[in-house]
C-alpha cells in the first residue's frame, strides 16, 4: 500500500503523544532540564531500554530531518553532565591567568617607602594596605623585578594570598552574565526559583549587574509605595543615572514639619571592583523596606529617620567590571592621557585636597584628578548632599561609605593623624558599638581606627623626646568623602566601613558571603539608629522630637545591647559589655 507524502509527518505527530517525543524534536528542552536541580537525581536512575514505538519515532525523525544516528538526544539517554568544577573562559585566562596577589608584612617607614617606590615604578595594583601589611596584585613574570627593588628585609617577608586569580574572578560572576557570553539574558521580574534557597533572599544568591539592580529598585518602589521612593543623585560621566532608594515614613499632613527630618545616607561602589559593597547596600535596603509594618522596632526607626541607599556611586565603573575588566577600580572619566582613563572617587572631594600630595600619574589607581571635584560622580554627590543640608527640609545626621576589604570601621580624619576630630569620643563610641553589633551577629571582628592609620610613622628619640615624622602612605588620605561630609557639611557621624574579608579573597569575595555580610551591616546600621535615637546626637536635652524623653530614647539604644547579651548571662553580660566599651574608650583617650 502506498502512503501519501504526509504520512511520515502524521506518524511523527502521532508519536508526539509519547512522553519523550518533545525532548527529541526540541533538544533545547533537554538543555533546559539539564540546568535544573532535578537532573542529578534523574541521572542516578538506570536508563530503561527503548521501546519499539520510541525506536520507530526516532527513526522517522532522523529520516525526515536528516539527523545522523548519533545526533539525536533522548529523554531515556540524557546527555552526560560534567561533575568537575567549571573553568574560566580563555579571555579571563588571557587577562588574569599570570597574576597573583602577594601580602608584604611591613614594619618600618623605610620598608613602606621602598615598596611605594617599587609600586610606582612597576605600575602595580595595591589592593589593601594598613600599618601591618600591604596586598599587591602582580604578574608572576614581574615578581623578580619587584623583589629586586626591595630591601633584603622585604624580599622574604611576603606570602601569596591568591595563586589562581582567573578562577577566583570567574567564580564571582553570575554565570548568566559572564562578559564572554555572546548574548546576555534580559532581566525578568520573575526570578528563577531554587529548592535550596530562601525565596526572600533569591536576589542575593549572586552578585547582580546594574541592568538587574535598577529594575529591582523600581520593583521595590512599586511594591512598597508607602515608604520607598526611587531618586536620582545625578548623572555619571558617561551619562548614567546614579540611582538611590529613599526609605522612610513621612508625615501624612500637608503642612511642613517645623523640624527638619533627620536623614542617614549609605553609599557603596565608589570603587567599581568592590562588588560586596554594592550588594551590602542593597541587602540593608531590602531588609529595612520589608521590615516596615512587620517589626515594631524597625517601623519606629523608619518613622524616625529617612534612609538613602546608594548601591553604586560609580555606575560607569561598575558596568565596566561586568563587561570588560573585573578588577577595574576608578570611574571611566577621560584624563590627560588617552590610554589611562579614570579618577579615584575616594580622594576626589574638596576638603584637604592637596595637589602636592596627590598622585600625579593618571595611570595610577589612586589618581584623583588635577583639581578637587574633577571626578563627575563625586561632584554630583557633593552637590546633592549640600542641597539637602541647606535647602531641603531634611538634615543628614550620619554618612556611611561601604568599601572592601579588611573588616574595619574607620572614622575621620583620613588626611592626617596629627589633627583629632572635635567629636572624637562620639565617633569612637558609636564605632565600638557597631563593631560589637557585627561581632554578635556572625562572630566576625571588625577593628576600629582613624582613617589615617593605614600608615607607619617613623619616630626619633632625641633629648628624651619622641619626634614623629610624616607618615609613609601608599596613597594620599586627602579628598576623602568621610572627611568632607564630617568637616565641610557638618555631619557629626561619618564613617567608612570596609567589609569582608581580611585577604583570603579580597575583592573577589564569593557570592555565598553576600547574605552574611549584609546581615552584619544591617546589625551595625540598626545599632546606629538606636544610638542616634538616644541622647547622643540629634535629640534635644529634655525631650526628643518624637515625643519621648531622652531616657526612653537611651533605653531604646541600649535595647540592642540587652538583646545581644542574652547568651552572656543577662545583666552580667550587659555589665561586661558596658565595661568593655568603657575600657576601650579610656584606652583610646590615652593615646
Amino acid at each position: 500500500m502506498r502512503h501519501p507524502n504526509w504520512f511520515p509527518l502524521a506518524l511523527v505527530l502521532f508519536c508526539s503523544s509519547l512522553p519523550s517525543v518533545t525532548a527529541a524534536v526540541f533538544p533545547y528542552n533537554i538543555q533546559k532540564r539539564a540546568s535544573s536541580s532535578i537532573i542529578p537525581t534523574f541521572h542516578q536512575q538506570s536508563a530503561p531500554s527503548k521501546s519499539i514505538a520510541t525506536r520507530l519515532r526516532d527513526g522517522l525523525i532522523r529520516l525526515v530531518w536528516s539527523i545522523p544516528d548519533n545526533g539525536l538526544p533522548s529523554a531515556a539517554e540524557p546527555e552526560p553532565i560534567s561533575s568537575g568544577p567549571a573553568t574560566p573562559p580563555s579571555t579571563l585566562f588571557a587577562r588574569y591567568g599570570g597574576d597573583l596577589v602577594l601580602r608584604f608584612n611591613v614594619q618600618t617607614p623605610e620598608e613602606v617607602a621602598a615598596l611605594t617606590q617599587a609600586v610606582d615604578v612597576l605600575f602595580l595594583d595595591v589592593w589593601e594596605f594598613n600599618s601591618d601589611f600591604v596586598d599587591i596584585r602582580v604578574s608572576k613574570d614581574v615578581v623578580p623585578s619587584l623583589l629586586g627593588l626591595l630591601p633584603p628585609s622585604l624580599q622574604h617577608a611576603h606570602t601569596p594570598l591568591m595563586h589562581d586569580l582567573a578562577q577566583s574572578i570567574f567564580e564571582t560572576y553570575n554565570d548568566e552574565y559572564l562578559p564572554t557570553r555572546e548574548s546576555h539574558r534580559p532581566f525578568s521580574p520573575v526570578l528563577q526559583s531554587s529548592q535550596d534557597t530562601d525565596q526572600t533572599n533569591i536576589f542575593f544568591r549572586n552578585y547582580q549587574p546594574l541592568s538587574v539592580i535598577v529594575p529591582w529598585m523600581r520593583l521595590l518602589t512599586s511594591l512598597f509605595p508607602t515608604h520607598v521612593r526611587l531618586i536620582n543623585i545625578g548623572l555619571s560621566y558617561e551619562g548614567r543615572d546614579i540611582p538611590a532608594l529613599r526609605v522612610g515614613v513621612h508625615p501624612t499632613n500637608s503642612e511642613k514639619p517645623s523640624v527638619k527630618r533627620p536623614m542617614i545616607v549609605l553609599s557603596g561602589g565608589s570603587h567599581a571592583r568592590e562588588w560586596i559593597s554594592t550588594s551590602t547596600v542593597n541587602y540593608v535596603a531590602y531588609t529595612f523596606i520589608t521590615s516596615y509594618g512587620k517589626n515594631e522596632e524597625m517601623t519606629r526607626i523608619l518613622e524616625k529617620f529617612d534612609w538613602v541607599f546608594i548601591p553604586t556611586l560609580n555606575p560607569d565603573g561598575y558596568v565596566y567590571t561586568w563587561e570588560n575588566d573585573r578588577l577595574w577600580r576608578k570611574n571611566r572619566q577621560q584624563t590627560s592621557l588617552r590610554f589611562c582613563r579614570g579618577l579615584d572617587l575616594d580622594h576626589a572631594y574638596g576638603f584637604e585636597w592637596d595637589s602636592n600630595d596627590m598622585a600625579d600619574n593618571p595611570c595610577s589607581e589612586s589618581f584623583a584628578g588635577e583639581a578637587p571635584f574633577e571626578a563627575v560622580e563625586a561632584r554630583r554627590f557633593a552637590t546633592w548632599a549640600k542641597n539637602h543640608t541647606e535647602n531641603e527640609n531634611s538634615t543628614i545626621v550620619a554618612f556611611v561609605d561601604f568599601h572592601s576589604y579588611s573588616q574595619q570601621i574607620l572614622y575621620p580624619y583620613s588626611y592626617t593623624c596629627t589633627e583629632a576630630p572635635p567629636t572624637l569620643e562620639n565617633l569612637e563610641e558609636l564605632a565600638i558599638g557597631m563593631a560589637k553589633a557585627v561581632r554578635l551577629t556572625n562572630s566576625e571582628r571588625y577593628s576600629i581606627a582613624s582613617a589615617c592609620e593605614g600608615s607607619i610613622e617613623s619616630t626619633d628619640e632625641t633629648d628624651g623626646r619622641t619626634k614623629h615624622s610624616k607618615p609613609q602612605r601608599f596613597e594620599s588620605g586627602g579628598g576623602s568623602p568621610i572627611d568632607y561630609f564630617y568637616h565641610s557639611l557638618g555631619i557629626k557621624y561619618s564613617y567608612q566601613i570596609k567589609l569582608r574579608d581580611t585577604g583570603s579573597y579580597g575583592f573577589l569575595l564569593p557570592s555565598k558571603n553576600i547574605i552574611p555580610t549584609g546581615k552584619e551591616a544591617f546589625s551595625a546600621m540598626k545599632y546606629m539608629a538606636h544610638f542616634l535615637m538616644g541622647n547622643k546626637g540629634i535629640e534635644g536635652e529634655e525631650e526628643g522630637t518624637d515625643g519621648r524623653s531622652v531616657y526612653e530614647g537611651e533605653q531604646v539604644r541600649q535595647g540592642v545591647l540587652n538583646e545581644n547579651t542574652e547568651g552572656m548571662g543577662g545583666e552580667e553580660g550587659k555589665e561586661h559589655a558596658d565595661e568593655e566599651v568603657e575600657f576601650e574608650l579610656k584606652r583610646r583617650r590615652r593615646r
